[in-house]
């Protein structure tokens, strides 16, 4: 049971993120990649901080997966902060994630992980969902903003698939965030920021992201993908647009109608059957 409402908890805090970088970045708070830079920052700080506190452990976590790990999270970062310049927050999430499952189920398939006949289904149904509801608008939103989110999906789906066999799940995302730092700098100071591109409410909402949603949230994932495993934490995710639809509806006015309301029960059905018996139930 605690296993899947630590679950819960980390897909809110994802959902979060597509409705704060859409609140400061569609808007234009904050720029895009400054507040790729500021939230990368911010959770740094945060792990950083939350390593020293805890004390104990190893400081240094080792190399495996840290490769892998930085670059899935630049690139989630700076194509997931430009795509919401034009996409709503419920659409991007969907793009997002449906990419995230081609990656992680191609992930398990290629490390040879058991994946039941029921997860493939489960999986099926929710894609089948995700493609219900991207049919009308993705059409509307920009086919560059579309390809800018897969390419997060994707850099995303690679920074989970590392977190496998990691023995301290802090430690492993604080370096993670750390080391990507400077290249992030780079990238700031190669694409200097456009004058008042940088309001303190986006600034806010970026330090937001940053230091609770991302940096406490992904230490939080980094800890349940190993328990999970590479099938079913691809297909976990799949709720994760949901909550921003809604979310992105009650705060944002973004649009929610019967369309949704079936990629919902489609997305929720494929998840129930991948999580029966074996799944996220299991303590």
């Amino acid at each position: 049971m605690r296993l899947i409402l630590w679950t819960c908890v980390a897909m809110v805090a994802f959902a979060a993120n597509s409705v704060l970088t859409r609140m400061a970045v569609g808007p234009g708070h904050m720029e895009a990649v400054g507040f790729a830079v500021v939230r990368l920052v911010a959770g740094a700080g945060m792990l950083a901080l939350l390593v020293a506190v805890r004390g104990g452990g190893r400081w240094w976590p080792g190399w495996r997966g840290r490769g892998v790990g930085v670059a899935g999270l630049l690139v989630y970062l700076f194509a997931f902060s430009a795509a919401y310049g034009t996409l709503d927050a419920g659409v991007g999430a969907l793009i997002l994630f449906g990419a995230v499952q081609v990656t992680m189920f191609a992930g398990a398939v290629w490390a040879a992980e058991a994946v039941p006949a029921r997860r493939w289904l489960g999986a099926g149904l929710a894609l089948v969902g995700l493609a219900v509801q991207m049919a009308g608008p993705v059409a509307g939103q920009g086919v560059a903003a579309s390809a800018l989110m897969a390419l997060a999906g994707l850099g995303w789906g690679a920074y989970s698939l590392a977190a496998r066999g990691v023995s301290d799940a802090l430690a492993a995302t604080a370096w993670n965030f750390v080391l990507a730092v400077p290249v992030a700098l780079a990238a700031l100071w190669a694409v200097p920021l456009q004058a008042g591109a940088m309001t303190p409410y986006g600034v806010a909402l970026a330090v937001l992201s940053g230091a609770v949603t991302s940096g406490m949230g992904y230490a939080l994932w980094y800890g349940l993908v190993p328990r999970l495993g590479a099938a079913r934490a691809g297909v976990a995710q799949l709720t994760v647009p949901l909550i921003a639809a809604f979310a992105g509806a009650v705060l944002l006015g973004e649009g929610v109608g019967g369309r949704f309301v079936l990629a919902a029960a489609l997305v929720l059905g494929g998840v129930a059957v991948a999580s029966r018996q074996s799944g996220l139930t299991r303590r």
